[in-house]
């Protein structure tokens, strides 16, 4: 597995694991309808190619070159999108991606990392450091989705 910046045709792809990832890794957690308002079955195209265009994250791709997993990191620390393909999931891409994630974020000189994060996700970001600020039930086309803003300080 490696890391490397995004492109934009990377956005299909990209889909595929945020997808998967909302739809396998979560559903434990959360109920059809929010899985389906978090990621539809049919995406807005053109709508997720700006998104990722304006997140510009980083891939983890298998040496085959499929992508895993995706993360971005903004100019203030915080990551918007971090997921991992329910296929690579317990394989460790989560963990090379919150690391390298950090790496950037210190070679940057950046003081802290947040984000804010599903249910499902909470216990891996607590392993990696992060604290629990406030959790939060933001509205998604109509459906209220649990999740917790999290923050890393970074020392």
């Amino acid at each position: 597995m490696h890391i490397r910046s995004y492109r934009p045709d990377d956005a299909p792809a990209l889909w595929q694991v945020f997808h998967s990832a909302v739809h396998q890794l979560t559903k434990d957690d959360y109920s059809l309808q929010q899985r389906q308002a978090w990621a539809p079955d049919v995406p807005d195209r053109t709508g997720w190619q700006k998104r990722l265009d304006a997140l510009a994250p980083y891939v983890l791709e298998s040496s085959q070159g499929q992508a895993l997993a995706y993360a971005d990191l903004q100019s203030d620390g915080y990551i918007d999108h971090f997921f991992v393909a329910a296929s690579a999931s317990n394989t460790g891409a989560g963990r090379l991606l919150i690391e390298y994630i950090e790496a950037q974020a210190r070679q940057r000189g950046m003081q802290q990392l947040s984000a804010d994060v599903s249910l499902t996700a909470q216990g891996f970001f607590q392993h990696f450091g992060f604290e629990v600020i406030r959790q939060q039930a933001p509205e998604v086309r109509g459906v209220q989705l649990s999740n917790a803003h999290m923050r890393k300080l970074l020392r």
